[in-house]
This record gives structure tokens, sequence and C-alpha cells, in this order.
């Protein structure tokens, strides 16, 4: 039925369809890449919700487990000091060696720890990206900026000369 229709006015249908106009041809590549691009980030999006409910699934198994991890090495504590007990030591003895085995330890962790943040660099970089931000997104006459834009060139930052860009 549609064919028939169309037949019927071939001459008027090949005079539109033979030269599309340019705006016409840009609406309509606009139209699909908009599309397009919808489409995408819905993909994206039903992609990351199904892997961020595996993840939340995941991290809440790894909770358990630590949480029973935790509860096995109180446990195991008491173990060493009953054992303790057992081979002739007094109970609050035991108990008192394996209390400060434990801190003993949990200071030498926190002290390692400590030292470790120290050593950790300031993302100087992007601080000085971030810095510059402002003079970056202030808008000037299109042909009239003139600004040294940091370029990255094997993991460092170099200005280029102020002349090198130019809008």
């Amino acid at each position: 039925m549609a064919h028939s229709a169309s037949s019927t006015q071939p001459a008027a249908r090949h005079a539109a369809s033979a030269d599309p106009s340019v705006g016409a041809l840009v609406q309509s590549a606009m139209a699909d890449v908009s599309t397009l691009v919808r489409a995408e980030i819905e993909l994206a999006k039903t992609e990351i919700s199904r892997s961020a409910k595996k993840a939340g699934v995941s991290v809440a198994l790894f909770t358990v487990a630590g949480v029973l991890l935790a509860f096995a090495g109180i446990y195991l504590f008491v173990m060493i000091a009953e054992f303790l007990t057992w081979l002739g030591l007094p109970r609050w003895v035991s108990y008192l060696i394996v209390t400060a085995g434990l801190l003993l330890v949990a200071g030498l962790a926190a002290l390692i720890g400590l030292r470790m943040i120290k050593k950790i660099d300031k993302p100087e970089r992007t601080m000085e990206s971030l810095r510059e931000l402002p003079d970056v997104m202030h808008r000037e006459e299109p042909g009239q900026r003139r600004r040294a834009l940091p370029t990255v060139s094997n993991g460092r930052v170099e200005r280029r000369s102020p002349d090198s860009y130019l809008v």
C-alpha cells in the first residue's frame, strides 16, 4: 500500500530527494549523531549499573569475610593465652603477654604507616593546573587570546610561549 502511494507521485519525490540541501544533510547528520550519543550513554549507564551491583555484592562479601576473620583472630589470641597458661604461667601473665605482643605489632604497623604517609608526594602539577583554571576559563575575544598553556611531555609539565597559542 505504501508502494502504490509513492508511485503516484514519482516526479515530485525524485525532485525533493535528488538535491537535499546542505542544511538538511547537516541536520540529519546531527540528529543521527545525537541519537547515537544518547544510545551510547544509555548503554554505558546500563553496564555501569550492572557492574556497580556486582561490586556492591563483592564489597559486602569481603566485609563479612573481614568481620569473621577478626572474630577468628580474637579466638586465636585467646587460644595462645590459654596455651601459655597450660605451659604453667599464671592466666593473667599469659593474657598480659598476648596483649603486650598485640600492642607491639599495632605500634610497629602504625609507625610504618606513618612513615609511608610522609613519603607520599603532593599532586603539585594538578594543584598548579587548578590554580590556573580561572585564567583559562576567562573569556576573551576570538583572535585576541594569548596565553601560555601548559603541555605534558614525558611526565613533565612545560609551558608554551605566549606567542605559540592564539585562538
